[in-house]
């Protein structure tokens, strides 16, 4: 059994977020939401016909992680990929509006920013998806630029977070560079499995249910199969900790000495998207702000619980955390 979090330690932890210095590196992203009203079919080909409505922007990726952290009282660097387009001025304004600088973002003339375009109904029910994106590795220049902000804008901070989404932003190089500066801080790690050998040495990796089954190649439907998926993890990644997410089944804790379930607490689901990169910001925050890794995923727990009921890449501000814990001072 993991130990349970009282109000008063939640308090305490989550206090201390305010202006930790994190470093995220990883995959920035915009997401783009058009918003329209669906009445009838298309007589041209069996699909809906969208009339409309609106139209709106939100950080996605390790924009989003960044975004977390800094909603969250964290003082995050963010360093990342973007294009030379109309999609990376957007990513720069919103990362302006939220208070978060771009100083770390290379851009690359060879590629898109990473851009998801989802047109969805008044009622939030996705009707399609355009991605733009080049998933080709940073390579030459553009690899050593990434890695010279990794080294400038990560010294001094309290945690290291990668967001790795496959968009070319994480390299072996980039990763390495990243440990160099984890020697007394936490490294935590947003995974994708073709990337999985990069990671080792990290504090602790977080796979979803999907990528821990695939990296063990064990089916996971029960806390026992958890336990051995988890310790297989560890070994396969040559991590210190896994945190397997489950979705409604919450989440999985598996270091040496503390293995154990902690179960879901989203109220009403509205949204999964996103709920990763507010997990990841979260537990980089509270590893940093001296939490145990059972108390930061408590806290992670929570922090998703009440991203799920918002729609699209959204935020937690320290108050609704804290009030979800019922913390005082």
């Amino acid at each position: 059994m993991l130990p349970p979090l009282s109000s008063n330690r939640a308090f305490e932890i989550v206090a201390r977020f305010a202006g930790l210095p994190v470093l995220v590196v990883g995959d920035v992203m915009l997401d783009r939401f058009i918003v329209g009203r669906v009445t009838r079919m298309s007589p041209e080909a069996p699909v809906p016909v969208v009339q409309f409505q609106s139209e709106y922007l939100r950080l996605g990726g390790a924009a989003n992680v960044a975004n977390n952290i800094a909603a969250l009282g964290g003082r995050p660097s963010l360093v990342g990929l973007v294009g030379a387009d109309e999609a990376a001025r957007r990513v720069r304004a919103e990362l302006s509006a939220a208070g978060l600088g771009g100083e770390g973002l290379v851009e690359d003339r060879d590629r898109p920013t990473t851009e998801k375009v989802r047109v969805v109904t008044e009622r939030h029910q996705q009707v399609a998806r355009i991605d733009y994106e080049r998933e080709a590795d940073a390579s030459g220049d553009i690899e050593r630029a990434i890695i010279d902000y990794v080294t400038r804008l990560g010294r001094g901070a309290k945690a290291l977070l990668v967001s790795d989404y496959l968009k070319g932003t994480i390299t072996q190089r980039v990763v390495r560079s990243a440990k160099a500066l984890a020697e007394r801080v936490p490294l935590i790690i947003d995974p994708k499995i073709p990337h999985l050998d990069f990671y080792a040495g990290a504090t602790l990796v977080t796979p979803n249910h999907h990528e821990a089954e695939t990296a063990t190649h064990r089916r996971i439907r029960t806390d026992d199969e958890a336990r051995e998926a988890g310790r297989d993890f560890r070994a396969r990644a040559r991590c210190d900790a896994a945190l397997i997410t489950r979705g409604e089944h919450g989440m999985w804790v598996s270091e040496d000495g503390a293995e154990g379930s902690i179960p879901a607490v989203a109220r009403e689901v509205a949204d999964v998207t996103g709920a990763g990169d507010t997990v990841a910001a979260t537990l980089a925050l509270a590893l940093a702000a001296g939490a145990t890794l059972t108390e930061a995923a408590v806290l992670a727990n929570h922090a998703a619980g009440l991203v799920v009921g918002k729609f699209g890449p959204a935020t937690v501000s320290r108050e609704e955390l804290l009030a979800a814990l019922g913390a005082t001072g």
